[in-house]
């Protein structure tokens, strides 16, 4: 049993038996959005809370409910970050990065909203994001699709299905807004307390009610899709045009609306049944907007955020995580000559074989107990250096895996026989 200090709730430490699977991810990431010329953006924790004010919305149960608020020592708002969007525009506008430029950006890391912590939805979470500023046609709305879409064939991911959606422009939204505010009224009845709230403040979140006692009301409210301007039908039709063009499939869901007020035109997920309730892993769209509510140039822009406890899970599940990565060797070390004499030799083959996992004992120990925390660290071959082999210039090799090949290795050329052995092993 757990004794002691404990994290605090719905706030998760990472082994290092599980990070390997977090490493593949954010490389493959990383490297997935270089490829398509987007740079990665550092961003701080803490922003001010007037930002996601201003940009999620009031009424949304992010603002209302579950921000990490507080007033700090200066007596200013400040607010740990819900998620990443808002800092990016931020971020953009008070450094000048939007003045005549258009912009591809990305960042990673922690974010933060108090919520009920259950499988795949956790209080302190981390996101990689990616963002398109400065660009309004339906060609990088596709781009950003197809980079996700990379992003799970080079994990080996499989059974995720994209759903998309179009939410218009902010004016055509005010006529279907009318329309749906209309039709929840006539059926109040049938709202829960949560949709009632809604039902004032932001009426197009009750179409994302997950309450099965709703299903059949929400089913029934007008679509939002019949209710597009020209320009957001045409660039709609463009933007599946694009991914059919690019194979990429994708199911219509016009109950889709994103969590989120700044959201415009194309709103997009990616989900899996494969992961219970908490279904979507990357969650995206336009928001043509934000640059101009937040104090710059009207600007468009557009951009996603994946989920990586959920990315991984969903990696583990599907076998295609990476396991904790073992040493390839692991030098054990008997009596104070050999400990100077193996440290240094490690360091050299370090030098000289680049890439190469060497564990070297520290601290001690019989070589009986050496031997037990080599088998431990997984290393394929253990190296063996006592006083008798210092003194003659050699050192013991034996196999901890498979074919139990043992011995001595002249130390001159030791990189090279080792080298050898390790990629005929891989072979």
């Amino acid at each position: 049993m757990a004794t002691g200090l404990q994290p605090v709730r719905g706030m998760n430490d990472v082994l290092p038996e599980e990070t390997p699977a977090w490493q593949r991810l954010e490389r493959v990431a990383r490297e997935t959005l270089a490829e398509y010329g987007y740079r990665e953006l550092r961003l701080p924790l803490l922003e001010r809370t007037e930002l996601f004010k201003r940009s999620i919305g009031e009424f949304t149960d992010i603002v209302e409910k579950e921000m990490y608020s507080f007033e700090d020592r200066g007596g200013d708002s400040v607010t740990l970050r819900p998620e990443a969007t808002a800092g990016v525009v931020r971020a953009c506008i008070s450094n000048g990065l939007l003045h005549n430029q258009r912009r591809r950006l990305w960042c990673q890391g922690p974010m933060f909203r108090y919520e009920r912590p259950q499988k795949g939805r956790y209080r302190q979470f981390h996101q990689i994001d990616a963002e398109a500023i400065g660009y309004a046609g339906p060609d990088v709305d596709a781009e950003l699709i197809l980079i996700s879409a990379r992003i799970w064939a080079r994990l080996g991911l499989k059974a995720l299905t994209l759903n998309l959606n179009s939410l218009g422009t902010a004016e055509s939204r005010l006529e279907y807004r009318a329309r749906l505010t209309d039709y929840f009224r006539r059926h109040r009845a049938a709202l829960d307390a949560d949709s009632v709230r809604r039902l004032d403040g932001n009426p197009l979140r009750i179409l994302d009610s997950k309450n099965p006692a709703m299903q059949g009301v929400v089913g029934g409210a007008p679509a939002i899709t019949d209710h597009l301007d020209p320009e957001s039908a045409a660039h709609f039709a463009e933007l599946r045009a694009h991914l059919e063009a690019s194979g990429v499939p994708y199911t219509l869901n016009p109950r889709l609306v994103r969590g989120l007020d700044y959201y415009s035109r194309t709103v997009f997920e990616w989900i899996t049944t494969d992961l219970g309730a908490q279904d979507a892993v990357c969650s995206g769209g336009r928001y043509d907007g934000l640059v101009a509510q937040l104090g710059g140039e009207p600007t468009p822009a557009v951009g996603w955020a994946l989920g990586q406890e959920r990315i991984v899970e969903l990696m583990r599940l599907q076998g295609v995580a990476d396991d904790a990565a073992a040493p390839a060797l692991f030098l054990l070390l008997a009596g104070e000559a050999a400990e100077r004499t193996g440290i240094a030799l490690a360091e050299r083959l370090r030098d000289q074989l680049p890439g190469l996992a060497i564990e070297t004992n520290c601290g001690g120990g019989s070589i009986k107990s050496q031997m037990k925390r080599a088998d431990r660290s997984g290393a394929r071959y253990a190296l063996i250096l006592g006083e008798s082999e210092v003194s003659r210039g050699v050192i013991g090799l034996k196999a901890l895996r498979g074919d139990g090949i043992q011995r001595e290795l002249p130390q001159e050329g030791l990189a090279t026989e080792l080298g050898a052995l390790l990629r005929a092993g891989a072979d």
